[in-house]
This record gives C-alpha cells, structure tokens and sequence, in this order.
C-alpha cells in the first residue's frame, strides 16, 4: 500500500482521497486519510493532507539542477581523484640521491680492480697472454 501511495504521490500534485480509495481498493476515505498520514510520518512521500476539502497534495519536488548541488558532487569527486593522482605520484617517487649510492659504489669496487690490476702488474703475475678483463 506505502508503494502505490508513493506512485500516486508522484503521479499527481493533487487527488482527492476518494480516488485514493478507488485506485488502493480501499474500503473508506478514513482509511485512505490514515494511510496517507501514516505515509508521509514515516516519510514515505512529501506531501499535505487538505482535511477539510478531502484531498492530498504532493509537495513539489524542486528542479536538483538548478541549485549548486550537482557542481558541488562533481567538484569534490574532481578533488578526490586529483588527490589520489598527487598521492600516488608521491608514493612512486625514488629518495633523492639514492642512486649515488649506487654510483659511489661501483665507482669504489672499479678503483679497486683497477688498484689489484696495477700491484698484479707491478709483482709481473700478469703474462701478456692473459685477459685483463677478468
């Protein structure tokens, strides 16, 4: 019954409660009156009760588009999104200088062969046939 209230309550502005009853299979325009009211206290539909000249009109639904609304919605899913972005690319980011670590160390293990190659040079370990390459 809350159903077809709700679909009468957004097919019409205004109906009588008699026709309520006709459309609901009601058996009284009490029953309808109590129905509706019971409907819009629990919220079910946005609407009045006209006691005295027997009908319900529906509270107008106003136009969601032509507030700020819908811009607001769109700017803080914009805001989110930009956020996520700026995070990640924070999260992808290298330490700075990191990789001269790297750097000082391949430049001290190559001085260091190259130190090995010049005493094994020095002491003549090294034949002339061998790859210095090693």
């Amino acid at each position: 019954i809350k159903t077809g209230i709700r679909m009468i309550s957004l097919s019409y502005s205004r109906i009588s409660l008699k026709d309520i009853c006709l459309k609901l299979h009601l058996d009284s325009e009490e029953d309808a009156e109590y129905i509706v009211a019971k409907a819009i206290r629990d919220g079910v539909i946005d609407a009045v009760i006209d006691h005295e000249n027997g009908y319900m009109k529906s509270k107008e639904n106003i136009d969601i588009y032509s507030t700020n609304e819908p811009q607001d919605q769109y700017h803080g899913r914009i805001t989110f999104c930009l956020d996520l972005h700026n995070e990640s690319v924070k999260a992808m980011r290298y330490p700075l200088n990191a990789h001269r670590k790297d750097v000082v160390s391949t430049e001290a293990a190559t001085r260091e062969r190259e130190r090995e190659i010049a005493k094994e040079i020095a002491e003549g370990e090294l034949d002339d046939d061998e790859d210095m390459a090693e």
